[in-house]
């Protein structure tokens, strides 16, 4: 799985960082920022949850 965010949608409400902090950061404004665009299975489920719950939809996931 490949992920992808698309940072104008961000409304920085920090669902992610919360729930995946490995895959994903905040920067000053409270921006998404992307650590790792190809998480291992392991984060699976966390990545999965944080573009679920993303009020902005600002996450994708691209199955490989």
């Amino acid at each position: 799985m490949r992920v992808e965010v698309d940072q104008p949608k961000c409304v920085a409400s920090g669902q992610c960082v919360l729930v995946a902090p490995q895959v994903f950061d905040q920067d000053d404004e409270g921006t998404v920022q992307l650590l790792d665009a190809t998480p291992g299975p392991e984060l699976d489920e966390d990545v999965r949850e944080s573009a679920a719950i993303c009020p902005a939809a600002a996450i994708r996931l691209v199955e490989a």
